[in-house]
């Protein structure tokens, strides 16, 4: 500090013993705080008042504290309340470090001994000051933010979650940890849900109804309509299921064999229970009481026109009815709405989809030009509706071998799943409030 800076410093000395740290009043020896001391030094020249510091100075020898007290009380009475708090705060503490070790507040371990902490400290404070610095304390007490028990159970909560972080990664590296024969592992399951989670209740803000027509336990062959350009609705269903049936059962969706070829994708579909669309691994997942989704529109329903949207493209030759029949599973119709509007497909590129080896190259306001952020959805509103099970057990084998019957069939079920979509479109008011 250079010599100019402590000329300019107040000249009073603080019960601490140590000199004032803040600047002179401009003109005076001493700072704000402390210039009832200039005036006391002119009346000390006087005759008639040198017995009465002197008896002053006597009090405040007998009782340490009563002299600054009064005289900060005199000083600060007269600025604004913000200013009066901070100066009475920094003379409590001036006091509290000049107290001996075994005088000193107790730390504050619990609300109420904070609060006799900062008692203690404004003591001599004035009224005003300690009772507004006193209703801070309780604001910050009442919240809960000071409490230790609180801050001791978000530590513990937390060395928990990073314990179990740690074990995750340690079973990972070594290969300690469980898939079933289709793939998928439960644990990356749970974290991939979190992530859906906030995308199914905070993006989309999907309204799911009719989960009760999905059997607690035992087969069922889940039929979709398919939109969206990549195949999230899928992974809404699933998480649906999940999250909001009374069994929290696991869907199996039957998914294209291009999609895996995507980057990410692939390894995301496995892990959390997707399997790849083929009869066999539909008649396996059915015999072992799987809930199976499929989207009988395939390619078709995602490489929809914008234009086209929420009219369903041909369900193929049927082949979903039939692994229904062979199973005796009852069949679900499932609609979506609100998909066909997160990538409007304005047009499809086919001749960059035949040299990219993709079956379609949507062409939609965002993508390509946008790049990256061309593949970020819109924040549509999404609808599930799962409708009432088509039962199949009451069917011969005959049935099966019936083209006609196979084709009657899936043309009802078609059918259903397009009543669903024109009722929900009736009732939704806007593609993005619902």
């Amino acid at each position: 500090m250079s010599d100019n800076d402590q000329k300019h410093r107040c000249e009073a000395i603080t019960k601490a013993g140590t000199r004032c740290k803040r600047p002179a009043q401009a003109g005076g020896r001493y700072c704000y705080a402390h210039r009832a001391w200039e005036a006391e030094e002119m009346d000390s020249r006087t005759n008639e008042t040198v017995v009465e510091v002197s008896e002053q100075e006597s009090v405040a020898e007998a009782e340490p504290g009563i002299m600054a007290s009064s005289n900060g009380q005199a000083a600060t009475s007269e600025l604004p309340i913000g200013e009066q708090v901070r100066v009475e705060l920094e003379r409590a503490a001036e006091a509290q470090q000049a107290e001996p070790e075994e005088k000193r507040a107790l730390q504050p371990a619990s609300s109420s001994q904070l609060i006799e902490a900062v008692e203690h400290l404004l003591e001599n404070a004035s009224p005003a000051v300690r009772e507004k610095v006193l209703a801070r304390v309780q604001e910050l007490v009442d919240s809960g933010w000071l409490d230790r028990q609180t801050w001791e159970g978000i530590a513990m909560v937390a060395q928990v979650a990073l314990e179990m972080q740690i074990d995750f990664l340690k079973r990972r590296f070594t290969g300690d940890y469980y898939v079933d024969k289709w793939g998928y592992d439960a644990e990356v399951a749970e974290y991939m849900a979190l992530a859906l989670g906030l995308i199914f209740k905070y993006y989309w803000r999907v309204d799911i109804e009719g989960v009760e027509n999905i059997p607690n336990f035992g087969r069922a062959l889940l039929v979709s309509n398919h939109s969206g350009v990549l195949p999230l609705d899928g992974a809404m269903i699933a998480y649906g299921v999940r999250e909001f049936h009374p069994a929290h059962r696991l869907v199996r969706a039957l998914v294209a064999n291009w999609f895996p070829t995507l980057p990410f994708f692939s390894m995301i579909l496995n892990k959390t229970g997707q399997v790849l669309a083929h009869p066999d691994n539909g008649r396996r997942l059915l015999a072992e009481d799987e809930l199976v989704l499929v989207f009988p529109e395939g390619y078709k329903g995602v490489s929809k026109l914008f234009k086209d949207r929420y009219r369903l493209a041909r369900f193929g030759r049927g082949g979903f009815v039939k692994l229904a029949l062979e199973a005796r599973a009852p069949i679900i119709p499932i609609s979506v709405v609100g998909a066909e509007e997160t990538y409007p497909m304005l047009a499809d590129a086919k001749p960059i989809a035949r040299m990219l080896g993709f079956p379609f190259f949507p062409i939609t306001p965002t993508w390509p030009w946008l790049g990256p952020l061309g593949l970020i959805p819109l924040p549509t509103k999404w609808f599930i509706d799962i409708g009432e099970p088509i039962e199949t057990s009451a069917y011969d084998d005959e049935m099966i071998t019936n083209p006609a019957f196979v084709s009657e069939l899936s043309d009802l079920v078609r059918q259903r799943i397009q009543e669903q979509i024109d009722r929900r479109l009736a009732q939704r008011e806007s593609v993005f409030l619902g």
